[in-house]
């Protein structure tokens, strides 16, 4: 066991030692706790250093370490700030569920985020250690991004671009500091507060917030495991008179649906006629596990795609770097949003998302995901359709990270939220998916998170509430025949 996974045990198992001792009380020395937990004093020392940090306990030296006294204060007025802020300009949606923080005991299907296990950790270590050393540490780095990093966006999109369709240039790119800012800034600049912005339903999380923050106004279009409704598409775009449409192309997050490029080309006409951008968010472009990302900014070159890639999630959630690739006077406008918002990216993450990404073992990483994501897909969707059955996979997605999956019909999704959850199962309502009412209750689970090998018990338990939660079927009593 690592003394990273023995300390957690021993904070785990001490806090619910300290949660029925009485103030003051002495916990055990650390003699013995290394002998009782069969870890070294370093190990429990960081234990109790955590403890000290959440402010569970307090250590006095020569004595010993105690429970925290709980010092019970006045309630604190603070009515005055509701005459200083007044009514809020508008209601930006609250963090969901899949940034929560839960314990390690519990089986972990609600995070955007891959395990780490799944990162390329040596790679990001080395590359920090190198920056460490490097001018970056001390210098400003351009507004626009460090032009390596330009470069490279650039070069990234500009190989999959078709014979007679111009790449863009490193010029053409903007580092940012993770896909959300990305988002905020395309919206502030390319929607602007009271206009109408498109987006898929149900649509990832994160474009809702940034939305509400820029004062858009969202106008959902319906979509499935295909993608959008192209009908819809279209009467939204003449309804509206929006010039914006935010999607997910490539395995979107919470659906896991790929365009086809049938439909791409459809879209990016209905985009070009309604003289409209589509911001394009390549979220998922490191995680293909049954086909390749084929980004639709790589067939325009007319300035209507602006393209949104992410390096958060597949180098690292320390190293938040995301790349904006816009044309024309939309580039400038997005810059400048950009600027206004952070002024510009640190240059350690900037020059450590390029030594990692330009590695030769950046390639082999992303190649060996593909098995490593797929196994784990199959074995929670085979866990699901044995010990789940009420639960319905529309599709099994050809990448991503996530399986979005629709409960029986009436099922309160919240309440089994709650029940799966108080039995050490933590996933996540698909409501805080839809920009609008849901169009039914919905699960949306995380294939890639830590421990899969808990996922069989996790679709028991999952399985077992959803059938408790089931409601019951119509009667037909008093029907005569």
């Amino acid at each position: 066991m690592s003394d990273d996974s023995s300390s957690a045990r021993i904070v785990s198992d001490l806090r619910r030692w300290i949660a029925a001792a009485p103030p003051g009380a002495k916990l055990p020395s650390t003699r013995a706790l290394v002998a009782e937990y069969h870890a070294s004093p370093v190990t429990v020392q960081a234990a109790l250093r955590t403890l000290q940090a959440q402010g569970s306990v307090e250590s006095r030296p020569g004595v010993g370490t105690f429970v925290r006294s709980v010092r019970v204060a006045g309630p604190t007025n603070y009515g005055w700030q509701t005459a200083a802020l007044g009514s809020p300009d508008r209601r930006v949606p609250r963090l969901p569920t899949s940034l929560r923080t839960v314990p390690n005991d519990v089986v972990a299907l609600h995070s955007g985020y891959p395990d780490r296990e799944l990162l390329p950790e040596r790679l990001v270590r080395g590359a920090f250690g190198r920056v460490a050393r490097s001018d970056a540490v001390v210098g400003r780095p351009p507004s626009a991004g460090i032009p390596e990093l330009q470069a490279w966006f650039a070069t990234e999109l500009g190989s999959a671009a078709p014979l007679g369709v111009a790449p863009p240039t490193p010029s053409d790119t903007i580092v940012v500091p993770g896909s959300q800012s990305g988002l905020s800034a395309a919206f502030h600049a390319l929607v602007g507060a009271g206009s109408p912005l498109l987006v898929e339903s149900p649509t990832y999380w994160g474009a809702m917030v940034a939305a509400a923050q820029a004062g858009v106004q969202v106008v959902p279009v319906p979509s499935s495991a295909g993608g959008p409704d192209l009908g819809e598409l279209a009467r939204a775009f003449d309804r509206t008179g929006a010039r914006a449409f935010y999607a997910q192309p490539n395995f979107a997050n919470p659906t896991g649906a790929q365009w086809s490029p049938d439909l791409a080309d459809d879209v990016l006409r209905l985009v070009r006629d309604a003289g409209a951008f589509l911001v394009e968010d390549d979220w998922a472009h490191d995680f293909g596990i049954t086909a390749d990302p084929v980004p639709i900014a790589a067939r325009d070159d007319s300035g209507h795609v602006v393209y949104v890639r992410s390096l958060t999630k597949s180098v690292s959630p320390a190293v938040r770097i995301a790349g904006i690739v816009a044309r024309g006077p939309a580039r400038d406008r997005i810059l400048a949003e950009v600027q206004a918002q952070s002024m510009y990216v640190s240059g350690v993450l900037q020059a450590v998302a390029v030594d990692v990404v330009t590695q030769t073992a950046w390639r082999t990483h992303v190649r060996g995901l593909r098995p490593q994501l797929a196994a784990r897909r199959d074995l929670l969707a085979g866990a699901l359709r044995e010990h789940a059955p009420g639960l319905h996979l529309d599709a099994l997605p050809a990448g991503g990270l996530n399986l979005w999956t629709r409960l029986p019909e009436h099922t309160d999704a919240t309440a089994v939220v709650r029940d799966c959850e108080a039995a050490g199962v933590v996933v996540t309502a698909g409501d805080e998916w839809f920009p609008a009412e849901p169009t039914g209750p919905h699960l949306r689970l995380n294939f890639s998170g830590p421990n899969p090998g808990a996922f069989p018990a996790a679709a028991r338990i999952i399985g077992e509430v959803i059938e408790r939660r089931r409601p019951p079927l119509p009667t037909t009593a008093g029907v005569n025949r």
